[in-house]
Parts: structure tokens; C-alpha cells; sequence
């Protein structure tokens, strides 16, 4: 297993471990529900140096982008990310991804693209294959830390430490500056919590002082350490897909809700044929919100029934929802009955669990 750069400091904070992604990461400090309503409330901060970074140079290297991925990089500005999928050729999912487009270097365009840690080599591998453009290609995965500050609070905890103007810097952007006094700091606004917040990228010997000053300026904010418990139940909240559960290599765009970053009028990618075919015939399942009356959590692989007990779907992501004190959850389920309001029955070994389709996102006060 690897170890972050920052693996002794969650073991002095007393955090469980756990392998994740080939890394051993901090799955839980004090609670997974004390951390949840942390940065729901005030802030948490996640080590997620696990994520792989690939820059893309070159001539080409928009050529290459729009060649791998879903979405339209043509749009994106210096300073801009854009959420994305990298499909397959029978038009699965890959990766889910973001896509930071940097500033220009030698008059062409300039990327980084950051993928799950699970998929890196996976990644790594496709990206390469698939590149037949005058672009160049370097995985700084190895070099990369990140850390997460989530949680209303983290724009005035962030601010104490850099003269970066970030309090009001638009979702979805970043900046590029001085934190706790060391340079060339990425500072961007993509977290995957739906409580707002920065995601911080740096050398591997710089993220150490960062988590510490972080730590330092928001204990009077309330800064909690988080793990990939919370991580879990935050994003399951908003409805947001993990890669390996609610999106595969045999889950199309369409079918996931994603078809906001699939854009196919931008011209031809890889597995645009086959999402098209799909889009025009029509879809027959969907992944759709549910939430649960009884006290069990659905659980990854649950089958879903209809009324008539005849099976409709299968759950992939569940939870015990921290902020609403009921269980919720996602799965695929077949588009006649995926309405809202529409009563369904998850299968937990003998016992029917009744459910309710509903819509996203199930916490609405983000």
C-alpha cells in the first residue's frame, strides 16, 4: 500500500486506515456522522492525494481532449474546470474526470486532467493508446497532493492563509498563487460535498505545511479532519456518482443523468456513435434517487422490485443520510417506473424495504 505525504499526520490525529485506491487512507477520525455535520455546518478537510493528474501539451493537446472526453474542453478558458467522463468505444464510462484548462504554453493550449486513484494506471493507459495527436503526455500523479477543505466555513479558514482573493471565486474555477507562504499553489472550487469549498493542489513536500496552517486558522471555525466516510455519505447526499458503483465501464452517460457533459454536437469521440445510437432509441433504465421509510441502509447490488414483487433494479449506492436521519440511496431502475413518487421495494435478504423514487439532490439546502 502507499502512503500519502501526509499519512503520519492522520495517525497523530488518531484516524482509522483503511486501503483505498492502492493507498492507505484515513477512513474515519472521531465519526463519520460528527464529520459529516461538520462540514455541512462549519468545515472538514479531506486528504485525497490518492487522485492521479495527467498534464496534456502540445500542438494538439485540445485535439487530444476533445477526442477523449465527453464534454466540450473547446469551451473552457484559463482558470476554467469542467466536469467530464472519458467513454469507452460501446459508450460505458471509463472514468468520471475533471478537466482544468491551464494557461497557455508556447501558444497552445495546456491541461491537467485529474482522475479517480482507483482508475490511474487504467487511465494512464487509455489516455496514451488513444493518443495520436502532436500532444504530450505527463502523469505527475506521484508528485501531486490535494487536499479538500469543504464546509461554509472554508472560504474565511482559506483566506487567513493566502492573499489569493478565493471567498467569492466562482465554482468550478481556480487560481494558481501563494499559500501559507509557499508558491505556486493550485487553489480550485470543485468540491464533491455540495457544502461548497477548495480543493488545493501541491508538491508532495508542500502539502504538510498547508494541512497544518489550515488546521492552525480553523480550529476557531470549527475545521474538522474528515475521512473517506464522509466523503461518502456527503456526495451520496447531493447525488453525486462514484465511479465503481453508480458509473462503470457498462453504464452509458445517458443512462447515469450525465448527459449534461456529454455533448454531441461538439463532433465525433471516442464512443459518440454508440451514446447517440442509445440517446435515439431511447434508454430503458436510468439511475434514480430513492429514499427509504425503514430504518436498514439499501446496500451495492440490493435488488429493486416493483409492486408486483418483479424485479426493476439494482441498488448501487446507499447510505444512512447524516443530515436527514433516514436512509437513501441510488440504483438503476427501469425507466416505466423510475418517477417520482412512484413507490418501490428494495430486497434485503427476506425483508422488502419500502421505498420511494424521488428527485435529486436529497439534501436541499446546499
Amino acid at each position: 500500500m502507499k502512503k500519502t505525504p501526509l499519512y503520519e499526520k492522520h495517525l497523530a490525529l488518531g484516524a482509522k486506515m483503511t486501503p483505498f485506491a492502492g493507498f492507505e487512507m484515513p477512513v474515519v477520525y472521531t465519526g463519520i456522522t460528527e464529520e459529516h455535520l461538520a462540514v455541512r455546518n462549519q468545515a472538514g478537510m479531506f486528504d485525497v492525494s490518492h487522485m492521479g493528474e495527467f498534464l496534456v501539451k502540445g500542438k494538439e493537446s485540445l485535439e487530444l481532449v476533445q477526442h477523449l472526453t465527453s464534454n466540450d474542453a473547446a469551451k473552457l478558458f484559463p482558470g476554467r474546470i469542467q466536469y467530464s467522463c472519458f467513454p469507452n468505444e460501446r459508450g460505458g464510462i471509463i472514468d468520471d474526470l475533471l478537466v482544468y484548462r491551464l494557461a497557455d504554453e508556447d501558444g497552445s493550449p495546456a491541461f491537467m486532467l485529474v482522475v479517480n486513484g482507483a482508475n490511474i494506471e487504467k487511465d494512464w493507459a487509455w489516455v496514451n493508446a488513444n493518443n495520436k495527436f502532436d500532444a504530450e503526455l505527463t502523469n505527475v500523479s506521484d508528485q501531486t497532493a490535494l487536499i479538500a477543505l469543504q464546509g461554509p466555513k472554508a472560504g474565511d479558514i482559506l483566506s487567513s492563509i493566502t492573499p489569493l482573493e478565493v471567498a467569492e471565486m466562482p465554482y468550478y474555477h481556480f487560481k494558481k498563487g501563494e499559500v501559507a507562504g509557499l508558491s505556486n499553489i493550485l487553489v480550485s472550487t470543485t468540491g464533491y460535498t455540495g457544502s461548497g469549498g477548495f480543493e488545493i493542489y501541491a508538491a508532495n513536500d508542500q502539502i504538510g505545511p498547508i494541512w497544518d496552517a489550515l488546521m492552525e486558522a480553523g480550529e476557531k471555525h470549527g475545521l474538522k479532519p474528515t475521512g473517506l466516510g464522509s466523503r461518502d455519505t456527503l456526495r451520496l447526499e447531493m447525488g453525486f456518482c462514484l465511479f465503481g458503483n453508480d458509473i462503470t465501464d457498462e453504464t452509458s452517460p445517458i443512462e447515469a443523468g450525465l448527459g449534461w457533459i456529454t455533448k454531441l454536437k461538439k463532433g465525433d469521440f471516442i464512443g459518440s456513435d454508440k451514446i447517440k445510437e442509445l440517446k435515439e432509441k431511447g434508454i430503458k433504465r436510468k439511475l434514480t434517487a430513492f429514499t427509504i421509510s425503514d430504518r436498514r441502509v439499501p446496500r451495492h447490488g440490493y435488488p429493486i422490485y416493483n409492486e408486483s414483487e418483479e424485479k426493476i433494479g439494482e441498488v448501487t449506492s446507499g447510505t444512512q443520510s447524516p443530515s436527514l436521519g433516514h436512509p437513501i440511496g441510488l440504483g438503476y431502475i427501469d425507466i416505466d417506473y423510475a418517477i417520482e413518487g412512484n413507490p418501490v421495494f428494495v430486497g434485503a435478504g427476506r425483508k422488502m424495504l419500502k421505498a420511494q423514487i424521488c428527485k435529486l439532490p436529497f439534501y436541499k439546502n446546499a
